[in-house]
């Protein structure tokens, strides 16, 4: 496993507020949430001190595709941290707004919760059972059998195929892994012979985009920190950003948020040796 040195940043009593370096360029933060800030229903160390320390100043940028930024938002308030809505942009319901402004007649085949029912339906969503234009495929707990026949049917016939998010996992409590909407995706692909997902969420650049145009930033002036190298980290690189990571998996800068705020670790603009030919 490749880790980045890092040393602490001194907290002497000749400079008891220095900041970590990568803070220099930084007028705005784009965090990722699962494995970043949260784990389930835990927080991960220095969430909270990040958050406080940079309100205003950031958002939540999440191939999350299971809740809506409103249902969402109090959950995270109870767990303690503050977050509003507006600062929550999440792979699911983005994908579903864009399909409302890119292709506002067409029938939908849905597979997600119950949240993104709900609001696909707010948007005026034309949401079908059969002969859909568009699959869009989320993080949905109920898929079984009948859905993927159902799938590999529309697909046959010519639906095309979106998808919220690649993620084949996401970090729960204590290590656990929960499956993500790549894995439903794996399923599906292996059934439907030379169809091509188009798949919205991060390393994509809209989740991203509406993200800088939240804080009204440029690039050069934010920040991405994540977990995950393939999604944060290239999806940062492609769209010009510096980058961080935390966790324990490969390319980390540090253990945890906490750990980052206590670093000198700079920016991070390229990615490591081999990253992108993976995707």
């Amino acid at each position: 496993m490749t880790r980045i040195a890092c040393t602490p940043v001194s907290n002497s009593a000749q400079a008891p507020t220095a900041e970590p370096p990568w803070t220099v360029r930084s007028r705005g933060l784009i965090l990722d949430l699962d494995g970043t800030l949260i784990r389930g229903h835990e927080v991960i160390p220095g969430a909270s001190e990040l958050l406080t320390r940079w309100a205003g100043r950031c958002v939540i940028v999440s191939n999350n595709s299971t809740d809506t930024a409103a249902g969402l938002a109090p959950r995270l308030r109870a767990m303690g941290l503050q977050v509003e809505a507006d600062t929550l942009v999440l792979a699911g319901e983005q994908a579903l707004r864009h399909i409302a402004r890119q292709h506002p007649r067409a029938k939908v085949l849905l597979c997600a919760s119950d949240a993104l029912r709900a609001c696909a339906a707010s948007l005026g969503l034309a949401l079908v059972a059969r002969d859909a234009d568009i699959v869009l495929l989320a993080r949905d707990l109920a898929f079984g059998y009948g859905t993927l026949q159902t799938l590999a049917r529309e697909l046959a016939r010519g639906a095309v195929l979106m998808v919220s998010n690649g993620d084949l996992t996401h970090p729960g409590p204590q290590g656990a892994i929960v499956p993500e909407t790549g894995a439903l995706l794996q399923s599906v692909l292996a059934c439907a012979p030379g169809v091509r997902p188009r798949i919205l969420g991060k390393p994509g650049a809209m989740l991203l985009e509406e993200g800088l145009r939240r804080l009204g930033l440029t690039p050069a002036d934010t920040t991405v920190i994540g977990d995950n190298v393939r999604t944060d980290g290239l999806g940062a690189v492609r769209l010009g950003l510096g980058y961080l990571l935390v966790g324990n998996a490969p390319y980390a800068d540090a253990p945890d948020v906490a750990g980052l705020l206590d670093s000198a670790c700079p920016r991070r603009h390229a990615l490591p040796t081999g990253i992108e030919g993976d995707q």
